[in-house]
């Protein structure tokens, strides 16, 4: 799933204990007034987020269509004082006075707040978890083109200049973050010299544009264009003016981030880990508690991954016999899958909409079967597309951006498709099941849907071990549908990425605490997968800027998996998986801590009656 500080207030909630912030107060405020304070403080400071959310101006504090975040370094600085601020607001309630209900509210909310605080303390990059703010996968650069274009809605007059505002607005904060740069490596905080190499190689793609031919010149008339009866001189005039501000302000700053960058890569160390940054052994510490919301250690963290990898692997050789499969190891037979023909769509367009015509049946097909298992079903529609291809050379393999809360935008799962060799088809269904249904879209949307939550818990707050661990489980729980009892290629393919999720344990541990090399976690994640070089790379080169957070995603899974035995264990016959699967997902986002404490409610709830 796909991280962005703007679009995801916190993907960064770590398991601190709560009991720190339950101390009584004499009176106790109205908590609801409090979240509706925050959330409506935090989507001021977050124009773009109350954007992709479509929610009223007053519940964002005022016009923001035509606004953009300000990333300066006073700017994060004033987005944790409003943190802070709810923290302080939240530590006068009386927790012992709410009801069940709100006391897991502010369980959640006070969690959230105390680690994205805690995070933001590293005051460089975006803090402990993203600590370099420019890189091959951070940057306003990475996400703003595909904002305009595809979330920022032009369907009259004011839209399309709240649009041109904001084109000088990207501008702006491309020359705030060339600003941090210098700032950040006279700290210290320097990306390795691939991650710059891989900034620079997508930054020289966008300035060398006509700025015809941008994106962001070419979403306005094309919207434009759609709006019956709009005046063609109109449309013209405002086409030009998009195209003033992409040539002259536009790419100017591309040109001053890539001559900031390129200044930088003389003085850039090649060591991966943060190991190297000041304090960098706690930095990491907090980045592993923020995104896996445990207070598991590193080692405990790498010897998991160990583990499964082993027996992972295992499994997969039963399948790969089976198949007749019986030379070399088992990262070397998967591996040789990949250049198998019956397991390749085309390397063209035609391909790729071949690609994608059949990822949306998959969808369709197993959205038939979600009664089974679950009995709150999502209402939101689904989009699958392509990555845009200005940004999927450091792209990840897929993420996903939830649907609009007022149904005007459906959700949208992005599949990386510049190289169709990268997406053999035994891959993608478990890419889908996550991404998708059962995955991130089912999850996300029925939180956004659930009418009894808080809008700060429905929309705002994001915890990334139980998302990312609820999206992985998705893939096991395709599995347990008889979703590859007809397609064994299938299920190696899902066997090959609990494997690859095994790996990142081992690989992200092992970078960011045993001082493991670049070279040295591509060998042993390739060892285990058998995946192709070039998306290995990749998804190394994305722990490096992003420490921690690829391990959220089986730490959770394994979370869920615990949870769920000993729901059957104390259960037996009363245990039902609609259930299991409802108390999990009708509470929205939340730490595991809180996970665990839901379930053992509903175990108590359901053995009593």
């Amino acid at each position: 799933m796909h991280l962005s500080r703007r679009a995801l207030m916190s993907a960064t909630a770590a398991g601190v204990a709560l009991a720190g912030c339950q101390k009584a107060a004499t009176a106790s405020p109205d908590l609801n007034g409090i979240l509706d304070k925050l959330s409506t403080n935090i989507l001021k400071d977050s124009p773009e987020f109350a954007t992709s959310l479509a929610v009223p101006e007053e519940q964002a504090g005022g016009r923001y269509v035509d606004r953009v975040s300000d990333v300066s370094r006073a700017g994060k600085d004033h987005y944790r004082g409003v943190l802070e601020a709810g923290l302080q607001d939240l530590q006068a309630v009386n927790r012992s006075a709410l009801s069940k209900t709100d006391a897991v509210t502010y369980d959640v909310v006070t969690t959230s707040l105390q680690n994205d605080i805690a995070a933001d303390h590293v005051e460089h990059g975006n803090g402990a978890t993203a600590p370099y703010v420019v890189s091959q996968l951070s940057g306003s650069y990475q996400s703003m083109p595909d904002f305009l274009d595809s979330q920022h809605p032009i369907t009259n007059r004011d839209e399309a200049e709240a649009y041109l505002a904001r084109l000088s607005g990207y501008a702006h904060q491309l020359d705030q973050e060339t600003q941090q740069i210098t700032d950040d490596s006279a700290a210290g905080f320097r990306p390795p010299d691939f991650a710059i190499q891989g900034a620079l190689k997508q930054l020289n793609g966008l300035a060398s544009q006509k700025p015809e031919d941008t994106v962001l010149v070419k979403s306005i008339d094309r919207r434009l264009g759609a709006i019956q009866g709009f005046p063609t001189a109109d449309r013209s005039t405002m086409v030009q003016q998009a195209l003033a501000k992409v040539r002259d302000e536009v790419l100017p700053a591309y040109h001053r981030q890539i001559a900031a960058l390129q200044a930088e890569l003389p003085k850039a160390v090649h060591d991966a880990g943060v190991w190297r940054l000041p304090d960098g052994d706690n930095l990491y510490v907090t980045a592993l508690k923020s995104y896996t919301t445990t207070s598991m250690t590193p080692d405990e963290i790498h010897q998991m991954g160990t583990d499964l990898a082993a027996s992972l692997t295992s499994q997969m050789d039963t399948l790969l016999r089976a198949q007749g499969m019986t030379r070399g190891t088992v990262a070397e037979r998967v591996h040789s899958l990949y250049t198998r023909p019956d397991q390749l769509y085309p390397n063209t367009d035609a391909g790729r909409a071949q690609c994608l015509a059949a990822l949306n049946a998959q969808i369709q097909a197993i959205r038939a079967r979600m009664p089974e298992v679950c009995g709150v079903l999502a209402k939101a529609d689904l989009l699958i597309k392509r990555v845009p291809p200005d940004t999927e050379a450091g792209a990840p393999g897929g993420y996903y951006n939830g649907a609009a809360l007022d149904g005007s935008r459906p959700g949208s799962y992005y599949i990386n498709l510049r190289n169709m060799g990268e997406n053999p088809k035994f891959t993608l269904p478990t890419l889908t099941y996550h991404e998708g249904i059962p995955g991130h879209h089912w999850q996300i949307s029925i939180a956004q849907e659930a009418a009894s939550l808080p809008f700060i818990r429905r929309a705002i707050m994001g915890f990334n071990a139980y998302a990312e661990g609820w999206a992985l489980y998705a893939e096991q729980l395709a599995d347990e549908m008889g979703m590859y009892a007809n397609d064994p290629w299938g299920k190696i393919g899902y066997l090959q990425s609990a494997a690859f999720r095994a790996s990142r344990l081992m690989v992200d541990t092992g970078m960011h605490h045993k001082h493991w090399t670049r070279e040295q976690a591509i060998q042993s994640m390739q060892g285990i997968t058998g995946d192709n070089t070039s998306s290995i790379t990749t998804e190394i080169e994305r722990y490096c800027v992003w420490p921690g957070q690829a391990c959220g995603y089986m730490v959770g899974r394994q979370t869920l998996n615990r949870l769920r035995d000993e729901a059957k264990g104390a259960l037996g016959a009363k245990f039902d998986i609609k259930g299991f699967h409802d108390t999990v997902l009708t509470n929205g986002s939340q730490p595991l801590s809180v996970t665990e404490s839901l379930v053992h409610d509903w175990i108590t709830t359901v053995g009593h009656a």
